[in-house]
Formats: structure tokens, C-alpha cells, sequence
């Protein structure tokens, strides 16, 4: 129940990682401040939902594809 976010949240993020893809990655701190350079006049708690969502989406994007690549490796 406390993971629900917002549509704007999650089009912000999913805009910003398709446009700046290089940009993100799995540190929270890393995306807040990048989150912070690419929109302007964003609240705080805005800033960090959207940096959270992006982190989130990263890492468990990540986790999947090596979790497959593992199960490749394993069947080789």
C-alpha cells in the first residue's frame, strides 16, 4: 500500500529516463541531483518521488536482466 505513485510522477520519470537514459542509475543521490538539474522549479518532494521511481525502475530492471542472464548461463 505505500508504493502507489501519482501519474505525473511516473511520466515525469518515464520521460526523463528515455530522454536522458546515460544519466541515471542505481543511486538515489546521484538521480536526486541529476533529477534536480533537468527540471527546473520542482519541488523537493517531487524531486525525490521522481528520483525514487527512476532508481526503483533502474534497479529492478537490472535485477531482471541479470536474473535472466543467470538462468541462460544455467542452461548452457
Amino acid at each position: 500500500m505505500g508504493k502507489v505513485k501519482t501519474e505525473h510522477i511516473k511520466n515525469l520519470g518515464r520521460e526523463l529516463m528515455s530522454r536522458f537514459p546515460e544519466k541515471f542509475s542505481r543511486s538515489f543521490d546521484e538521480n536526486k541531483v541529476m533529477v534536480d538539474e533537468l527540471i527546473e522549479g520542482a519541488t523537493t518532494k517531487v524531486r525525490n518521488k521522481v528520483a525514487g521511481y527512476i532508481t526503483r525502475t533502474i534497479s529492478s530492471t537490472l535485477s531482471k536482466s541479470s536474473s535472466v542472464e543467470e538462468l541462460d548461463e544455467s542452461i548452457v
